[in-house]
């Protein structure tokens, strides 16, 4: 018998920890997280990090585990993921993956094409150039070096043109020749599930989530993390708006209406990155547990 991955994912808000943490517990196993910000410490509560109560005596993996200014991408999740549910499976033939960060449940899913290592001093170039210059300069730049991948990038997303950028200055190759885009074999087997909220239901929520973010101390967090240096880490939604308070460039009932704003707009793009693909179980946000377990049974019965 393979064992089973059980991935929960879904836009930000949907409930994805309630469910990962009550699948998790009814199958007596452990839960890895797939989020590309709560996996740092000194964040819980801009990036919604399970509390221990919400964990459930439920053994969670990769949350808070790097200082803000480490350096981490979806090649080195699906190594760490791959190691961490290596070792749970060895006493247990199915675990559950939680979070919304596509990038890394994609790279943990099918794999991503081996890329060269980008070094420190790499890094810190194109850093610089993006914040001495600005995101049009590393475009530029990138459409020297690989103009192929210039076309079709988004040029919205800051991330993946840094990244395709350093690709292409640490091999000295455009970063297009590496992209294969073949799924890699897997030992498991996986399911997928999302909680299918109406989006206005789910704005509402979102809306909500800011309002208790900041009853809960967001300010104060996002300042002692910004104190500390203005790292990668800090470069999502929360904690850029959180910025502007702190630079007294924006009150704070204009902050907490563009957090809440922005997280709309991100997930959004969650939604429209999940409705692409086939392989996702949507299930209703009124009986989300049960659905989902009842089709864990469905197919650990059919082998």
């Amino acid at each position: 018998m393979r064992p089973l991955l059980i991935v929960i994912t879904g836009p930000t808000a949907s409930g994805k920890t309630a469910l990962a943490v009550g699948l998790a517990r009814y199958l007596s196993t452990e839960v890895v997280s797939a989020d590309s910000r709560q996996i740092y410490h000194d964040l819980p509560i801009g990036t919604a990090a399970p509390t221990e109560d919400e964990m459930g005596g439920v053994r969670h993996h990769l949350v808070g585990i790097l200082d803000l200014d480490e350096y981490y991408s979806a090649a080195r999740f699906e190594e760490d993921a791959l190691a961490t549910l290596s070792d749970i499976w060895k006493t247990n033939d199915v675990a559950v993956v939680c979070g919304g960060s596509m990038m890394y449940v994609d790279a943990l899913v099918d794999g991503i094409d081996d890329m060269p290592t980008v070094s420190d001093a790499t890094r810190r170039y194109v850093l610089d150039m993006l914040d001495n210059n600005g995101l049009e300069a590393v475009l530029a730049q990138l459409k020297i070096c690989d103009p192929d991948y210039y076309e079709i990038v988004d040029r919205a997303n800051t991330r993946r043109v840094v990244h395709a950028l350093e690709i292409c200055l640490q091999s000295g190759m455009p970063y297009s020749t590496f992209r294969k885009g073949e799924p890699k074999q897997r030992p498991f087997d996986v399911v997928k599930f999302a909680i299918d909220w109406p989006r206005e239901q789910l704005f509402g929520r979102i809306n909500s989530r800011v309002d208790d973010m900041i009853a809960s101390g967001l300010e104060g967090e996002a300042r002692r993390a910004f104190a500390r240096g203005e790292f990668n880490s800090l470069n999502t939604v929360g904690y850029k708006e959180m910025k502007m308070l702190i630079d007294g460039e924006a009150d704070l009932d204009f902050v907490r209406a563009r957090i809440a704003k922005n997280t709309r707009v991100y997930a959004k793009k969650q939604l429209t990155w999940l409705r692409r693909k086939n392989d996702v179980t949507w299930l209703d946000p009124s009986d989300a547990l049960a659905e989902a377990i009842a089709a864990v049974e469905a197919i650990r019965e059919a082998e």
